[in-house]
């Protein structure tokens, strides 16, 4: 059985070392299984590559994409797919130790049970702080209270695919990706593998609150045409409460003879109203960008060298 370890890399070269070998102790306690490393360098700016280069010069079983620059994550992950694919499954795995790669054998006795997806299941996140943990989990209930599939909570990009499953996914053509999506959308039988998130060892996030706010957007996007939805719901309750409304004035005026007032009421109105149809255009334009982006028909991202695929 042959297995290949995807590992997305950008800026890693302090968390480099550290992942590798903890890694190989790992996978000596697996010595059922054949194993591979697809390793895909988005676009480090740092030592990275040139670790990379010296682990695939030493050891054939490790394959290196790098990538022409930094295309983000979700692009990285589904290069590297596409090489890992050939395996009999593939498991994804961050380079930052968060997700431990003493995951993997609890991965492979649910793939050999029959599961052709695995995840990881985060029960514990004690060591992230209290704003992330508060966001993550806003996130995964709006996501599943409008997707049309909704998310594992805590559930990661750390997981198992099976050849089919994985195949499936590199078989979705959309260019804004949410890999996480992806992953759930194609089904198949899953299982779940809990487990407590570390720290990260080395190295610094490249996660800031700006970036998961975007991804955040993306998911959202991805997953449900709900909020555009909404908006028309919105505008209809609006709408039936403003003829309402102008009844009752024109009773007031009509029956109790009272003037037209309210200028302050009338601004505030206004403005509520403006800001309301501001967000709705943005939500709009939301969607209409990822349009936009799909239409345009660019690749994914550019490989600039390839070792030992």
């Amino acid at each position: 059985m042959k297995i290949a370890l995807l590992v997305p890399m950008y800026n890693e070269e302090d968390s480099l070392p550290l992942f590798w070998e903890e890694t190989q102790t790992v996978l000596q306690t697996l010595p059922d299984a054949q194993f591979e490393y697809v390793f895909v360098n988005d676009g480090s700016t740092d030592g990275t590559l040139a670790q990379l280069k010296e682990l695939a010069q030493k050891n054939p079983n490790v394959k290196v994409i790098s990538l022409a620059r930094n295309f983000g994550k979700e692009a990285a992950l589904t290069a590297g797919l596409l090489e890992a694919a050939k395996a009999d499954a593939v498991i994804v795995l961050d380079a930052d130790l968060q997700d431990p790669p003493s995951l993997i054998p609890a991965f492979m006795e649910k793939f050999k049970q029959g599961f052709d997806v695995v995840y990881g299941r985060r029960e514990s996140r004690r060591k992230d702080s209290f704003l992330k943990r508060f966001t993550a989990r806003g996130f995964y209930k709006f996501h599943n209270a409008i997707a049309d599939r909704p998310l594992p909570e805590d559930a990661g990009d750390c997981r198992l695919l099976s050849r089919r499953a994985a195949r499936a996914v590199l078989q979705l053509p959309e260019r804004e990706r949410f890999m996480k999506g992806l992953f759930n959308w194609v089904g198949f039988k899953t299982a779940a593998v809990p487990f407590a998130r570390e720290a990260r060892r080395a190295g610094e996030t490249k996660w800031n609150y700006w970036r998961l706010w975007n991804f955040a957007l993306e998911g959202l996007t991805a997953s449900s045409t709900l909020p555009l939805r909404l908006w028309t719901y919105f505008g209809f309750a609006v709408s039936a409460f403003a003829f309402l409304y102008a009844l009752w004035v024109a009773v007031q005026k009509i029956v109790y003879g009272n003037p037209v007032s309210g200028y302050a009421s009338l601004m505030v109105a206004i403005l509520f109203f403006s800001g309301v149809q501001l967000i709705s255009l943005g939500v709009i334009g939301e969607y209409l960008g990822r349009v936009f982006m799909e239409v345009k028909q660019r690749p994914l991202y550019v490989v600039d060298e390839k070792i030992n695929c």
